[in-house]
């Protein structure tokens, strides 16, 4: 995407600890805004869950039809604790990724220097990989259905959609995307092949004939419990994974904890040829809300990928260096919430401070 005048971004703070996070975030890009100039016009919306508590609307289709004339969606967190869980989630995130078909979800998976790692001998050398996750089919298309509910012989079904073009344009992004990351040059197919047979089988055979396409890239094959064994006894062996919606969503978590946990984690639904949305992969931690005490640093990186994603890689690079800066050299003591040494303000002067002053 080639870099504009201004950038529109629509911002959902969303539930809990989502408002007060995502204002670091935004705190941090005008920073990183200001050193580099660009402009951005940030849109607030109000979309969550005391909304639907007062409206009982959870995202009218009106907002889509704003959201494709966005250049990004900005997101805090979406859950509350009075409203029934699924609700929010399905109506809000899932409609957003299914209708602005944002088919990728971007997941890098990486430790930094001063983050604790759960994993025996492993540091920041070990943990640098990305992990690319189908965002719009699979089993999270919601067809199926009940027979006989509520008797002894129900039948509950639930249908996994695998079609050529969404296995071909997933695996062609990832293969893309390992050439641009330009590091160990591979691309891990994660399935279970053995078992799924025929989705297996799409998949495999999508990526064996997309790889003469791509001859600098390494393919390799994986079935996905292997893969969780690996993420945490070899993590090194990785560079770019890519799997389907169920999957993915799993070893995603896997990946979170091995970099220090949800409070470091970001993610992005992209649709490469049209609005992408950006958020923390943690939820909205209702009894940390209006305390000041939420690690902001999931959002302040999901800031940065949305900055990279919008062709601003320098920006993106900063606002990196300055997370790693931070954690590094101590002045964040612990991811957890109340526990960073810091307020959640606090980390998000620290880390605009740090974007203005350090060195490209």
């Amino acid at each position: 995407m080639g870099k504009k005048e201004i950038y529109k971004i629509g911002v959902i703070g969303g539930d809990g600890i989502g408002p007060e996070i995502i204002r670091q975030g935004i705190k941090v890009l005008q920073a990183v805004g200001e050193r580099e100039n660009i402009k951005f016009e940030f849109i607030e919306y109000d979309f969550g869950g005391e909304r639907y508590l007062k409206t009982g609307e959870t995202l009218p289709s009106s907002a889509i039809d704003e959201f494709r004339k966005l250049d990004a969606i900005y997101l805090g967190a979406v859950g509350h604790p009075d409203v029934q869980p699924g609700i929010l989630e399905k109506e809000i995130l899932l409609k957003i990724r299914f209708e602005l078909d944002q088919y990728i979800n971007l997941r890098p998976v990486k430790l930094y220097p001063g983050v604790w790692c759960p994993l025996k001998d492993k540091n920041e050398k070990d943990i640098d990989y990305v992990i690319v996750r189908e965002n719009t089919e699979g089993l999270y298309c919601g067809i199926g259905g009940n027979f006989k509910k509520e008797t002894k012989d129900e039948v509950a079904t639930q249908l996994e959609i695998n079609t050529r073009k969404g296995v071909e344009r997933c695996i062609k992004y990832a293969f893309e995307y390992a050439r641009k990351r330009n590091k160990e040059k591979k691309l891990t197919v994660v399935d279970k092949a053995n078992v799924l047979t025929y989705a297996g089988d799409l998949w495999r055979r999508t990526a064996s004939q997309l790889s003469c396409n791509y001859p600098d890239i390494k393919l390799d094959f994986a079935f996905v419990d292997a893969t969780c064994m690996w993420m945490v006894k070899n993590p090194e062996w990785f560079d770019v994974v890519v799997t389907n919606n169920m999957f993915g969503d799993i070893i995603t978590d896997l990946g979170a904890i091995t970099q220090g946990g949800l409070g470091i984690a970001a993610g992005g639904n992209i649709n490469p040829e049209g609005v992408s949305m950006f958020e923390p992969i943690h939820g909205s931690a209702p009894k940390y809300a209006g305390k000041n005490v939420a690690c902001p640093l999931a959002t302040i990186s999901a800031g940065g990928m949305m900055l990279e994603t919008l062709g601003e890689e320098k920006s993106a690079n900063l606002i990196e260096k300055s997370i790693i800066k931070a954690l590094g050299e101590g002045y964040i003591k612990s991811l957890e919430a109340g526990k960073m040494g810091l307020t959640t303000d606090e980390v998000g002067d620290l880390i605009s401070k740090f974007v203005k002053e350090i060195n490209e």
